[in-house]
């Protein structure tokens, strides 16, 4: 996944962890309209058999969940080779729907579907 643009992100398999059943859906429907093919997991141990199951070329991850948190999952995660070198984005609930709001948006506007308005605002 080197020097990818957006748009050539489409498409991507991303990973997404969280406790939260709100945040794990809210993020599905963000990503899948940004073209994204989107796996859930709903905790750390569901998200290590996902990761060795579906291979995923992008991992958001929740802090805080209960088990397994997400700094173990993501060191797990981390420790096989074959995973290593796959990007991790850890998030707190409070700033991860804006992440996912803001991916899609970018894809969004790479496609031409909406405009980028940061150019025409001021300051």
């Amino acid at each position: 996944m080197n020097n990818l643009t957006v748009s050539g992100l489409v498409g991507l398999k991303v990973l997404v962890i969280d406790d939260s059943n709100t945040i794990r859906r809210s993020a599905e429907i963000f990503l899948k309209q940004g073209g994204y093919d989107v796996l859930l997991a709903e905790d750390g141990f569901d998200a290590l058999s996902k990761v060795n199951d579906n291979d995923p070329d992008l991992i958001f991850c929740d802090i805080l969940m209960p088990r397994l948190d997400g700094y173990q999952t993501c060191a797990i995660i981390k420790r096989n080779a074959k995973f290593a070198a796959v990007p991790v984005i850890m998030l707190s609930s409070n700033f991860a729907m804006l992440a996912f709001l803001g991916l899609s948006r970018q894809v969004a506007i790479a496609r031409g579907q909406e405009h980028d308005n940061s150019e025409n605002s001021a300051g």
